[in-house]
């Protein structure tokens, strides 16, 4: 059974013990530390070709793993998990563990991801050469068509695409509703839909991280061409399956 509902609450944090703390200062370092490393070699590595830089990337969400496990003591656990192409992958959405890591699980995933984020100066520019595809809500209409033309084109190529249905990371123990645009595009899209539950919340959506495992859940395959009323609600509660 996942051990996340054992973890003390985030606003608690301004009392984590001190290894808790230590630990949390180390990672901040680390995994940072390698990541502006890491970018910059991306950015050198796009000069040479597609092959090298997304190695880079995948080499980044390595590393976050990496320090993770060593420096937080966060353990991962995977079930019903086999990546492929040509799936709508809906993913529950708690905090930036699940974001950081899916180049790590996915091979190549092309992700919807919040506009802000391609502005990053240098992030968002390896960000939309990899395959982010910019979510702007406040353009309605013509954004969604513009998020089809490029999830067709990356689809084309055998990527899987990512999703977080309820938009942006939730607490756990939360079920918002999911936003529209995600009926939207799994209409036009005509894609089968695999849900993921995920409970990272408790662990490392905090200032000071817990140790513990981090779970993924995949749910049954949805097919596609489904009513809105339905793909949502089947979502919605695989999505939330570890979210007790």
């Amino acid at each position: 059974m996942p051990d996340t509902a054992r973890q003390p609450d985030p606003a608690r944090d301004g009392g984590a013990p001190l290894h808790r703390i230590l630990g949390g200062l180390a990672f901040y370092a680390a995994f940072y530390g390698g990541s502006v490393v890491l970018v910059i070699a991306a950015l050198v590595a796009l000069v040479l070709g597609q092959a090298g830089f997304r190695k880079v990337v995948r080499a980044w969400s390595t590393w976050h793993r990496i320090c993770a496990r060593a420096l937080l003591g966060i353990r991962v656990e995977t079930g019903g998990f086999v990546p492929r192409a040509g799936v709508l992958y809906a993913i529950k959405h708690e905090s930036f563990f699940e974001a950081i890591d899916l180049p790590h699980l996915y091979p190549l995933p092309v992700v919807f991801a919040k506009d802000q984020l391609l502005r990053i100066p240098l992030w968002g520019t390896v960000g939309t050469r990899y395959g982010l595809i910019a979510v702007d809500r406040a353009r309605g209409a013509s954004a969604l068509r513009a998020m089809l033309t490029a999830a067709r084109r990356w689809t084309a190529d055998g990527r899987p695409l990512i999703i977080f249905p309820e938009g942006t990371r939730v607490p756990h123990g939360t079920r918002p509703a999911l936003q529209a645009g995600f009926a939207g595009l799994y209409k036009m899209l005509g894609l089968p839909v695999v849900p993921v539950a995920v409970d990272s919340g408790p662990l490392y959506h905090r200032r000071w991280k817990c140790s513990g495992t981090i779970h993924y859940r995949c749910g049954e395959e949805i097919p596609p061409g489904l009513p809105r009323e339905e793909i949502e609600a089947r979502v919605h509660a695989a999505i939330n399956a570890l979210n007790a």
